[in-house]
């Protein structure tokens, strides 16, 4: 049976053929979805930066003062009654952690958060106009979240990381 060895080759190139067309659709698949999470947590990234960015304001405005440390803005406790103006310390969605590089206050204290991870940013442009700082920025650690009082509420600037 000449016929049924090559038709058991052909068989057996399909079916390889079809392994492999399996192989890279499921590695396209992998990488859409793996990049779909980094974009996921940027937008998270965004939100947290400006929950601190907005807490850190109103603890400076009710005291005169910036935070010490991240746990100030979660429990207050320069008044009699203890004032929260976060409800939990956030992690920094790119690294799972609540590492964040705090951004010194002149004087005392911190006026600004910035996540501690050194990859690099999907996103780099599209940014509204207060966070024209991020475009381009070349780790998430550049994008810092800083309440500046004499600017206004939605003002951020990207810290130094000491490279020129």
């Amino acid at each position: 049976m000449p016929g049924g060895d090559h038709q058991r080759g052909f068989t057996y190139i399909g079916l390889l053929f079809a392994v492999a067309i399996l192989g890279i659709t499921l590695a396209t698949v992998g990488i859409v979805w793996s990049t779909q999470i980094r974009r996921e947590k940027e937008s998270e990234l965004l939100w947290i930066g400006d929950q601190y960015r907005d807490a850190i304001g109103r603890y400076r405005a009710a005291g005169g003062q910036y935070p010490q440390e991240l746990s100030d803005l979660v429990e207050d406790k320069r008044f009699p009654l203890v004032r929260r103006y976060l409800r939990k310390l956030f992690p920094d969605p790119m690294t799972g952690q609540v590492d964040w590089q705090l951004i010194p206050a002149p004087g005392s204290g911190f006026m600004g958060v910035a996540s501690t991870s050194t990859a690099k940013p999907i996103k780099v442009a599209g940014f509204p106009a207060y966070e024209f700082e991020f475009e381009n920025a070349e780790c998430y650690c550049t994008w810092a979240f800083v309440y500046a009082p004499r600017i206004g509420r939605h003002h951020r600037i990207i810290k130094s990381t000491g490279s020129t």
